[in-house]
């Protein structure tokens, strides 16, 4: 992915967001030819001269200085997520020199297995770019059962934008398909070099009208804490609040868990599945290591 292009496009969608009068500027007299922001009204808010901005947004960050990604963050009032990115994107390091080797194969470990074993709820463990490592039993069946699919298609994302079954299955598909491209966008700016994301980006805008609409929004987003609600074919219309844990030992490692409230409607759907799937023979959670995706 081209640094330069991601970060200009990323600084100029930031700025469509904001009106002069948002930003405390007084209204310019006349038409506007671009919505939100003007460059200069950016540099103005950000203390730095005009040309120092647009070198920046046209992505020549070469001696840009925390100071000055901290007053562009501030003038274009981003959140959290969306200043890590802009400093992702504008401040390469060694760091990001090495990544440019390539990725190991990300294995789970078996503690993390019977973890998963363990809960009485659904929850998986996704890898770089969103791709399913591992669930419990009672999460394949809530959803899909992932490791019953070719190791390419075992990622979150490909099943929310090029399965059917995923339009179905979540009540506020648009939603859950907005945060899973800002999910990869923050991704993207870790990686830019992943030549597998690249892949996976090319195949969704190929083939997904929605995704390519959402991927020109340059949205970012960290998965913290949230809900979703589902149709379940099975068991009906659930709520789950989910949470996002750091796995210890790879960064690009997440534990995401799913749980009902208490005594509640959900909870009862959640019962009911968990009764199904102890009644079939489902795919085991720890494969061998030849299971786990690659890269």
């Amino acid at each position: 992915m081209d640094r330069s292009t991601e970060i200009r496009e990323f600084l100029r969608t930031r700025r469509a967001r904001i009106t002069p009068e948002q930003a405390g500027l007084a209204p310019h007299a006349g038409t506007r030819r671009v919505p939100g922001l003007r460059r200069e009204e950016v540099a103005q808010l950000a203390g730095v001269s005009v040309d120092y901005y647009v070198r920046l947004e046209r992505g020549r960050t070469q001696g840009v200085s925390e100071t000055v990604l901290d007053a562009v963050a501030r003038a274009l009032r981003l959140d959290d997520t969306e200043r890590a990115h802009l400093f992702d994107l504008a401040r390469p390091t060694a760091a990001r020199a090495r990544r440019r080797r390539p990725l190991a194969p990300q294995k789970v470990r078996p503690a993390v297995y019977r973890a998963l074993d363990s809960l009485g709820v659904p929850a998986m463990v996704q890898g770089r770019r969103m791709d399913v490592l591992a669930a419990n039993k009672l999460c394949y069946a809530l959803i899909t059962d992932f490791q019953a699919r070719p190791h390419r298609e075992r990622n979150a994302a490909r099943f929310v934008f090029l399965d059917d079954a995923a339009h179905s299955l979540y009540t506020d598909w648009e939603r859950v398909a907005g945060d899973c491209v800002a999910t990869l966008r923050l991704y993207a700016g870790r990686h830019p070099d992943d030549p597998q994301l690249t892949e996976l980006i090319g195949e969704l805008s190929l083939h997904s009208d929605t995704f390519r609409r959402l991927w020109a929004d340059h949205d970012v987003l960290a998965h913290t804490t949230g809900s979703k609600r589902l149709h379940h074919p099975l068991v009906g219309d659930l709520t789950l609040e989910y949470v996002v844990l750091a796995v210890e030992g790879d960064p690009d490692q997440t534990l995401i868990i799913y749980t009902p409230e208490p005594a509640s409607p959900s909870a009862e759907a959640i019962g009911i599945l968990a009764s199904w799937t102890h009644s079939t023979t489902g795919a085991h959670t720890a494969p061998d290591a030849s299971h786990h995706p690659a890269g």
